[in-house]
């Protein structure tokens, strides 16, 4: 893969900030020179192998980052209190926290993080017929805007059950990528359990790293989940958009900084009145995006989902 030089990037992408319409995530920037750095690898406590797109941050700081597809990182040390906890959240895996002090460097830090353990439920399926239900975003034509996150960042949609059928297995999923940006940048599938606070997104349904990336822009891109049985709650369930990084780049995520823009972009949809929306980002967790149109119709993320429906 091809990239632009970093000054190039960074000046394209605060351009494309002017145009944004929609909730302002935090920033995220490179490592400024002068820093006590922190900076490792995160890996699997048995095999040792790297763990890609792995969230890691500061919880007194409201400073993170994300390790690379190499599983490294780079995270600014702790500068406010005297020690601080740095908090390692990678998916499939259980949470883990290392404890690191105030102006203290660490260099070639690996981190070992224990797989999460999941107990196998027996399921029991009734005879019946399976059709495929189309569940989420309907409408043909994008909303005005944009949808953008930073390295680390989700927008998470609610893909409502509405007609309360018994729903099977999520066959695919969709995300309308706008023709701005980067659209070929990978990002990370994610699916969860609406059993947050709030009925926020929280528990994983796809603990899988499902890191992809689209052809081109202007168009929905789908992506086949059925190899990956997840199964859907009756209630319906959360499908969100990652951003990640790729190759050698390290970004560390500063809430105080300018928004940056970063990877492709995605637009909304106005069809709904009730906000499906939730943001995440390192440090801050999930909230719920309430921005409406002039009619009232609230700003949701353009996302869509084909499941099995069991009559």
């Amino acid at each position: 893969m091809q990239y632009l030089p970093l000054n190039y990037l960074i000046m394209l992408r605060r351009l494309l900030f002017i145009a944004l319409c929609g909730v302002v995530l935090p920033a995220y920037t490179y490592a400024q020179s002068g820093q006590v750095l922190l900076k490792g690898t995160i890996v699997d406590a048995v095999t040792k192998e790297p763990l890609p797109f792995t969230s890691i941050g500061l919880k007194d700081e409201q400073v993170g980052a994300l390790s690379n597809e190499h599983g490294q990182f780079v995270v600014p040390a702790p500068t406010k209190n005297a020690q601080d906890t740095l908090l390692i959240m990678a998916l499939g895996y259980l949470r883990k926290t290392v404890l690191v002090k105030r102006g203290a460097a660490l260099d070639n830090l690996t981190i070992e993080v224990p797989k999460q353990a999941v107990a196998l439920k027996e399921v029991t399926v009734k005879a019946g017929k399976i059709k495929n239900a189309a569940l989420g975003a309907r409408t043909k034509n994008p909303g005005e805007g944009m949808i953008q996150g930073q390295a680390g960042s989700q927008y998470a949609f609610f893909v409502k059950n509405d007609k309360q059928k018994k729903l099977g297995a999520v066959r695919t999923v969709s995300f309308y990528i706008g023709e701005n940006g980067f659209p070929r940048e990978p990002f990370r599938v994610r699916i969860y359990k609406a059993d947050g606070n709030y009925n926020a997104p929280n528990t994983d349904l796809l603990t899988e790293n499902v890191v992809v990336s689209a052809p081109q822009g202007g168009q929905w891109y789908t992506v086949d989940l059925t190899p990956y049985n997840v199964v859907a709650p009756d209630e319906g369930f959360f499908v969100a958009m990652e951003w990640v990084v790729s190759g050698d780049k390290f970004f560390t995520t500063n809430f105080m900084d300018d928004y940056t823009p970063y990877g492709q972009i995605m637009k909304p949809t106005f069809e709904f009145k009730e906000s499906r929306t939730w943001t995440y980002s390192i440090g801050k967790g999930w909230n719920l995006m309430t921005l409406a149109n002039g009619t009232g119709q609230r700003y949701n993320a353009m996302i869509k989902a084909d499941v099995d429906m069991i009559k």
